[in-house]
């Protein structure tokens, strides 16, 4: 289980109810997120390489002289180049995201704080009605994914559906367990 820090323990207790009580709140492990990159980073090697080759090729493999000006055309490969290093830097982005995120179930609610654009926090919560159809991915050390929605596109557009949860976290049998007593109160 990773512990929260004192900031998103305060971002959970501001968004608490009068009577709302945490019976879970956890992070989810940088590591195990960063390591689902892995594909993108292995189709980054080949296209950084081949936009810095083609960077240079396009320079004529010389560096370049500027006292007699230079060519703008070996710039159209930069777009690339970053890219390919954005995709490079894809784990660091994703561990860092995941140190930022908390997770908590209450008496009342699923609540995901996640950071968002230019330094804003997404907060995100799942009351009981909305927990009928979760999906949980365990791993053999008992860490895992629990899916509490899908936001597929809903209009004709083509896109991908992208998964909203609990992602990385440890026991997730035993938060499972929460969420279907959250999700059924007669159950408990």
């Amino acid at each position: 289980m990773q512990t929260l820090t004192p900031a998103q323990q305060g971002l959970i207790q501001a968004e608490l109810n009068r009577f709302e009580k945490v019976l879970w709140s956890s992070t989810p492990n940088p590591g195990r997120l960063a390591k689902k990159t892995l594909p993108v980073v292995i189709f980054a090697i080949p296209w950084t390489a081949f936009s810095l080759f083609w960077i240079a090729s396009a320079s004529g493999f010389k560096w370049p002289d500027l006292s007699g000006g230079f060519g703008l055309f070996p710039l159209f490969g930069l777009p690339f180049l970053l890219i390919g290093l954005g995709m490079l830097l894809s784990p660091l982005l994703v561990a860092k995201k995941a140190a930022a995120t908390a997770y908590a179930i209450t008496n009342e609610r699923a609540i995901i704080i996640e950071p968002g654009w230019f330094g804003g926090m997404n907060i995100r919560s799942f009351f009981p009605h909305q927990l009928s159809d979760i999906r949980k991915v365990q791993f053999a050390d008992g860490n895992g994914d629990l899916i509490l929605d899908n936001n597929a596109p809903t209009d004709n557009r083509r896109g991908n559906a992208t998964d909203i949860g609990f992602f990385g976290i440890a026991d997730v049998k035993k938060v499972e367990a929460l969420i279907f007593v959250l999700a059924n109160p007669s159950a408990a």
